[in-house]
């Protein structure tokens, strides 16, 4: 199944990003969680590569165990860190042969200890040209990719930041989805800019609910996403509960979704960080109020 036939404004489906482990006992850990999310039938599942290809074995392991022993199309992220063409090349005939259809293509972010990004000899600089590459090896990938309603960290300006999406999805993108969101009107805004531009490929909205104050404060300061006053002040308020963490996670994350989904998004991506329970709540008060 292509990942671009399911993604449809009158019938959006729902999706599932897990990480791999760096443990036996996390994998264990994570394929109990896919067990406990399937019933939620999603559209499909993906898992991200980790720094320099450190997972890549693990990810191509995961996917194709997710979609052979579960029915669940699955989708792996390949990053351009740390590879060659030759490195990719086989990445691509591992993926292939394991009837893997669909591909999250991305520049990837720095090794660690590294302040910026330098290819490899024989690598590739940008997503573009990995898109490009996968498109010119005659390989029948669907291909998706990543966007930044709020400008990625490195651009200049979001309007650069746009120039370069656009040149990804002429190379050859099928889809794409977003970083995390917390305030749907960047969402919003990012879709008018980019159909304005000429990308009119899906734009699928990615959403992590809140469910640790910690975690949400680092994952903002690196990727640039804005917390709403409202929202980062109620934060502030149960910081030390747990539960009311999750509980207030869940509320806005579950009032970001029905207004996407009222609003004709294609689907919903949900960043898991390998967890079910925040995500399952979301889904089922999702499909018991349509």
């Amino acid at each position: 199944m292509k990942i671009r036939n399911c993604l449809n404004p009158s019938q959006p489906c729902f999706s599932f990003e897990f990480f791999p482990p760096k443990t036996d006992a996390g994998v264990a850990s994570l394929l109990r969680t896919v067990e406990e999310l399937a019933p939620l039938n999603p559209g499909f599942v993906s898992v991200t590569y980790g720094a320099g290809g450190s997972t890549r074995d693990r990810t191509v392991d995961l996917v194709t165990h997710i979609k052979k022993h579960t029915g669940i199309e699955a989708m792996a992220h390949l990053t351009c860190v740390g590879h060659d063409r030759d490195e990719l090349r086989d990445v691509l005939r591992r993926l292939d042969a394991a009837r893997i259809e669909n591909l999250l293509l991305l520049r990837g972010d720095p090794p660690q200890g590294q302040q910026t990004y330098e290819p490899v000899p024989g690598g590739f600089r940008y997503a573009e040209e990995l898109v490009r590459f996968v498109r010119e090896e005659d390989f029948n990938f669907c291909l998706g990719g990543a966007c930044y309603p709020e400008g990625h960290v490195e651009t200049a300006s979001r309007e650069d930041d746009l120039k370069h999406l656009k040149a990804k999805v002429d190379a050859g993108m099928d889809f794409v989805v977003t970083q995390l969101f917390f305030d749907n009107a960047f969402y919003f805004d990012f879709v008018e800019r980019a159909r304005r531009a000429g990308i009119n490929v899906p734009i699928v909205p990615g959403i992590m609910p809140i469910t640790n104050y910690e975690q949400v404060q680092r994952f903002t300061r690196m990727c640039g996403a804005t917390v709403p006053m409202r929202l980062a002040l109620q934060m502030e308020r149960v910081k030390d509960q747990p539960d009311a963490v999750v509980q207030l996670g869940v509320a806005h994350a579950t009032v970001q979704c029905m207004e996407l989904l009222a609003r004709g998004v294609p689907g919903i991506h949900f960043y898991t960080l390998n967890k079910s329970p925040a995500t399952r709540m979301i889904v089922s008060a999702l499909r018991a109020r349509s």
